[in-house]
């Protein structure tokens, strides 16, 4: 037996338990990995704006908070460059001016982090030779 979604699909009140967990899976079976990856990345993204003081809110920068967000973004960014496309862009200048931010905020990274190897004879070390912008921690 399945259950459909009100035409309000937003009140969920007076579904018995067994619609509620019908709607919640019919949710779950429509949502892709990738959608959750990019809705994460631009919630990283927005959350450390605000935190760096760059969305105008009166409240007093959480750089740890920020860097967080920056290598978490940096972790995610190989999956979900495929998924944005062309707008993939957009979330790199986006991380772009948070590393900008904490860079210039003159903030160091808070407790130990691991250490990076140390690059091989010659090499010019892991931000010289990506072409990405060094990131504190990483």
């Amino acid at each position: 037996m399945t259950t459909e979604l009100p035409p309000e699909e937003d009140d969920l009140s007076g579904l018995s338990e067994e619609e509620l967990r019908a709607a919640y899976e019919a949710e779950l079976a429509r949502i892709r990995v990738e959608d959750v990856l990019v809705q994460t990345v631009v919630s990283l993204l927005n959350l450390a704006a605000r935190k760096a003081g760059l969305t105008g809110a009166d409240e007093e920068p959480e750089w740890d908070q920020v860097a967080e967000a920056i290598d978490a973004t940096r972790a995610l960014m190989p999956f979900v460059e495929p998924t944005l496309g062309p707008e993939a862009k957009q979330v790199r200048d986006a991380l772009t001016q948070l590393q900008l931010a904490f860079t210039q905020s003159g903030a160091t990274v808070p407790g130990p982090r691991p250490a990076e190897p140390a690059p091989e004879a010659g090499g010019t070390g892991p931000a010289t030779s990506s072409g990405r912008l060094w990131v504190p921690g990483q």
